[in-house]
């Protein structure tokens, strides 16, 4: 009894966390307004961007234009989710300020306690943003707006991926986080982080764009399971054998990240040196 107890204690304690960052994340209605106008121009001027190549010749492109279309606003309307551009400055400035020692006097997981607070963090801008931006693209006409999902089992495996993806970018920001540990400012790691995952993920363009022998590999790497599967799901353009093995590799990367972000972050603490006082 007293296991089991110890372990509700350890799993509210997380819970509460997650909260509290998420009701906090929830009061910035005005940072909310601004995201929302400026990724519907961003929407919007993309969009008619991939428009004036379909026009060309429609039949080189991998996607369809609706297909297209759909991608566009769904990873808009889920930036906050999947873009690793949104870092959590507070956690940055707790490990090159000193304020690590602060935290590593609470008994918690350290580790644990930032994947939860990241999680909030993103959920609560992605719950602010997401419907208008939804709503609107509902109502453009076709082919510029967004659609159904291709059947109830692309809109069911949508939001299961879509969950999957989120993990994936909140367990390799975490990477980023505890490398901070090993550099003297966090600046550069960020700079290529940002860079090369927006890239990787399909932030730029769909990864079905690039050339076949570049995106077999790609599409291998953990930035590949992030928002490129479920917005390919979204619209028909991922599915059968395939879906299930872009879930499997979601799944691996979770996994893989997270223990990777837990020895790491095991060995970091071991050198920990907070000056001042």
């Amino acid at each position: 009894m007293e296991q089991e107890e110890c372990r509700s204690i350890r799993y509210y304690k997380y819970i509460s966390f997650f909260r509290l960052r998420f009701i906090a994340g929830l009061q910035y209605r005005a940072a909310a307004i601004a995201g929302i106008a400026t990724q519907f121009v961003w929407g919007i001027l993309g969009i008619l961007t991939y428009k004036a190549f379909y026009e060309v010749n429609e039949a080189a492109f991998p996607m369809t234009f609706e297909a297209l279309s759909s991608y566009m606003w769904l990873q808009q309307a889920f930036l906050a989710l999947f873009m690793v551009w949104f870092l959590e400055n507070d956690i940055f400035q707790t490990i090159t300020e000193g304020g690590i020692a602060y935290e590593l006097c609470k008994p918690i997981d350290l580790y644990d306690m930032w994947f939860f607070r990241s999680m909030a963090s993103r959920l609560s801008k992605a719950v602010l943003r997401c419907m208008p931006i939804l709503v609107f693209a509902a109502f453009l006409p076709s082919p510029y707006g967004i659609g159904l999902p291709i059947s109830i089992q692309a809109g069911f495996w949508f939001v299961i991926t879509m969950l999957l993806g989120f993990l994936v970018v909140i367990a390799f920001c975490m990477l980023v986080y505890i490398t901070t540990f090993f550099t003297y400012s966090p600046t550069g790691i960020r700079l290529v982080a940002v860079s090369l995952v927006e890239f990787l993920a399909g932030g730029v363009i769909p990864l079905p764009f690039l050339p076949t022998g570049i995106r077999q590999i790609v599409e291998l790497l953990p930035f590949a399971s992030m928002q490129n599967v479920p917005l390919r799901i979204y619209s028909g353009d991922v599915a059968g054998a395939e879906l299930y093995l872009k879930v499997g590799l979601q799944l691996f990367w979770i996994a893989t990240l997270v223990w990777l972000g837990k020895r790491l972050t095991a060995t970091a603490l071991k050198r920990v040196v907070v000056q001042g006082g």
